[in-house]
């Protein structure tokens, strides 16, 4: 970590274990990883090397999922000071491969509301995350629909859905290619939308 400030910063690190249940992050607490030194100064135009490491046996088969968090703890505030003081938090992923190879197995499906908005649903069936940046759907002899950034990560196991804006939304039975950009490289598939 690298303080490019003109004042030392405090740094006081946290490290929770991640899943995720219904599309939603979900943190607690946990020892299986250390990080260290757990809190630390960076002087101004210094720099700190944090250490991390695992604590337990990697899952055989299936990728470990933690956030590190490095959270500012701003210094007490001067007597003449008025105004706001806002504090840094930043959360690392940390991504523990299994013993034998893993990967992201992803089904993409497209399908139609009965409110007649487009729906693009993510499901990942394999042992490892994806991490979607963005994605944008071409329709059969029509302007791209826009793109959509969306910065999403699918651990192990995991769906979500997307709502889009098409107007007006293709029919069931149209035909779309998806371009996504994800960690794991560009990804182009043939879509069709389903019955609602």
């Amino acid at each position: 970590m690298r303080n490019d400030g003109a004042e030392p910063t405090v740094v006081q690190l946290e490290v929770l274990s991640w899943s995720q249940q219904d599309a939603k992050d979900v943190y607690e607490p946990t020892r299986e990883i250390l990080a260290t030194p757990p809190i630390f100064t960076v002087p101004a135009g210094g720099s700190q090397i944090v250490r991390v490491g695992l604590r337990r046996a990697p899952d055989p088969q299936r990728e470990l999922s933690y956030r590190l968090y490095l959270q500012e703890v701003p210094p007490p505030p001067k007597p003449d000071f008025q105004g706001l003081q806002v504090a840094l938090r930043i959360g690392v992923p940390v991504f523990v491969l299994p013993s034998t190879p893993a990967k992201p197995v992803l089904r993409w499906q497209l399908s139609r509301t009965p409110q007649g908005q487009l729906k693009l649903s993510l499901s990942n069936t394999g042992m490892a995350h994806i991490q979607v940046a963005n994605f944008r759907l071409v329709p059969a002899g029509r302007e791209p629909l826009p793109t959509r950034q969306v910065a999403a990560y699918l651990l192990p196991g995991q769906s979500r859905d997307w709502l889009l804006e098409a107007t007006p939304a293709p029919p069931p039975g149209s035909a779309l290619r998806l371009f996504a950009q994800t960690d794991a490289g560009d990804i182009q598939a043939e879509l069709v939308v389903e019955q609602p």
